[in-house]
C-alpha cells in the first residue's frame, strides 16, 4: 500500500527537526507491521516569521524579544534539548548568530522535489539543512550556503546557485505557504497522512505511527 505524508515545517523550528527524527520512527513501525507499505514523504513550506528581513535577524535578541527574555529562551531551548536527546539529535543553539530567512531554503527543497530527485536525496537535504542551521550555525538564507549543501547531497552547485539567484520557485513556495495556511495550519510540525488525517506537534513515534496506520484503514 501506498501512503502519502505531508510535512509541514520550518527549516528554524527545532521542533520540525526533532519531528522528522519522530516520524522516521514512526515510519519505521509501520513497516515492521505492514512491510508491504511504500510511503510517499513530501515537504510542504511555513514561514514561523513572515517579516523576517531577507538578510536574517540577530538569532539570541530575535527570541528573547519573542519569549520574552533570556530565562525564558534559555528554559525552551532546554526542553527542546532533552527532546532531541530522546531522538538522538544534538542541538548547538551556542552556534547559531543569525536567524535566517528560509524562502531560499524552502525553495531549495520545492526544487528537489519538483524535478523529481528521489526521496531519500530529498530527506538527506532537509536532513544537512536542518543540521547546518542547528547544529553548525551555518547561515541557511545565504545562497551560498544552500548551495554548499546541495552540492552536498549530490546536486550541482553551480545549478543551484542560478536557481537561486534566479529567484525561480519563490512564487511556488510562497502560494504553497499560503495554501496550508488556508488549511488552519498556525504551528509546525504539521502532519497530514492520506491527505485526510492530520496530526498537530512534533507527537512520539508511536504516536504518528498509530495515526499512519488508522489512514490505511
Amino acid at each position: 500500500m501506498n501512503v502519502t505524508v505531508d510535512i509541514v515545517s520550518d527549516l528554524v523550528c527545532p521542533w520540525c527537526f526533532i519531528g522528522k527524527r519522530r516520524l522516521a520512527e514512526a515510519l519505521a513501525l509501520v513497516e515492521d507491521q505492514h512491510p508491504e507499505t511504500r510511503f510517499q514523504v513530501n515537504w510542504l513550506p511555513f514561514f514561523l516569521n513572515p517579516d523576517t528581513p531577507p538578510e536574517g535577524e540577530p538569532y539570541r535578541s530575535f527570541l528573547e524579544a519573542k519569549f520574552g527574555g533570556a530565562k525564558q529562551v534559555h528554559e525552551l531551548q532546554r526542553r527542546v534539548t532533552e527532546a532531541g536527546n530522546e531522538v538522538e539529535l544534538a542541538f548547538n543553539f551556542e552556534r547559531i548568530v543569525t536567524r535566517p530567512n528560509t524562502l531560499r531554503a524552502h525553495c531549495l527543497v520545492y526544487r528537489a522535489q519538483s524535478i523529481g530527485h528521489r526521496p531519500t536525496a530529498v530527506e538527506a537535504l532537509v536532513e544537512r539543512l536542518f543540521a547546518a542551521h542547528f547544529q553548525r550555525g551555518d547561515d541557511i538564507g545565504e545562497m551560498a550556503t544552500l548551495a554548499e549543501v546541495a552540492a552536498a547531497c549530490g546536486d550541482r552547485r553551480d545549478e543551484v546557485l542560478a536557481y537561486l539567484e534566479s529567484g525561480a520557485g519563490e512564487p511556488q513556495v510562497r502560494s504553497l505557504a499560503d495554501k496550508v495556511g488556508a488549511l488552519g495550519v498556525t504551528g509546525v510540525p504539521f502532519f497530514i497522512i492520506q491527505r485526510r488525517l492530520t496530526v498537530s506537534g512534533a507527537q512520539s513515534g508511536e504516536v504518528l505511527a498509530a495515526a499512519i496506520i488508522q489512514a490505511m484503514r
